[in-house]
């Protein structure tokens, strides 16, 4: 109760740092997908295919039998991506020789500036394991969503660039490809070990076989 509490006044906190020129259908959906989130409302998460930063198509099950850290950011973001990509690449280095069974994942929110390349070299200077996705506009809607991740393209007035709105969480898949959980932003890499270890170890419980009387 006391994580659910903390976690509805950390979205709470990000819906009123949204920018005044946003509308409200705006924060209406990202109200929406967050609490989808939260309460576990309908299914999260899915199949996916995309390219990577070697240009290959990619799917999920391309990664099936590892352990997935799946994030949605984007390369300009000034702080909230490049943290939560740090604390990723601290995981990976606390899991020693499993980390060879978890593979984060970095999905672009931003395509048309994000090129393959400029994916590539920036993941690499967080660390080599990263693999880096991008799609068209309608692909990239259409992941974010199956993983009620909200965002949004904001151009302020009089500027040439735009920046990028969005939640993030960092998504927590089993060796199946399946949804086990999220990690809020600033998840301490010690944190996510915990549970990224109870992941692995779950796959290495023996089933055990219902027998006939």
């Amino acid at each position: 109760m006391r994580l659910a509490y903390l976690l509805f006044a950390l979205v709470a906190s990000w819906l009123l740092s949204v920018p005044a020129m946003a509308e409200a259908p705006r924060r209406q959906d990202a109200a929406r997908l967050m609490n989808e989130l939260m309460s576990g409302q309908g299914p999260i998460g899915g199949p996916f295919s995309l390219k990577d930063q070697d240009g290959r198509r990619r799917v999920l099950a391309d990664f099936q039998g590892r352990v997935v850290l799946l994030y949605f950011g984007y390369i300009s973001c000034p702080d909230v991506c490049p943290t939560d990509l740090q604390l990723l690449a601290e995981l990976m280095q606390r899991l020693g020789g499993d980390a060879a069974q978890v593979q984060p994942i970095f999905v672009t929110l931003d395509p048309a500036r994000d090129t393959s390349d400029i994916v590539k070299a920036y993941l690499a200077s967080f660390d080599e394991r990263f693999v880096g996705l991008r799609g068209t506009p309608a692909e990239t809607r259409r992941v974010a969503t199956l993983y009620k991740t909200w965002y949004e393209v904001v151009r302020p007035k009089n500027s040439r660039t735009y920046f990028v709105d969005h939640t993030a969480y960092i998504y927590l898949l089993d060796q199946q490809g399946r949804y086990v959980a999220f990690f809020p932003p600033g998840t301490s890499s010690a944190r996510m070990e915990v549970m990224v270890r109870e992941v692995l170890a779950a796959s290495h419980r023996p089933t055990l076989q219902r027998t006939s009387p």
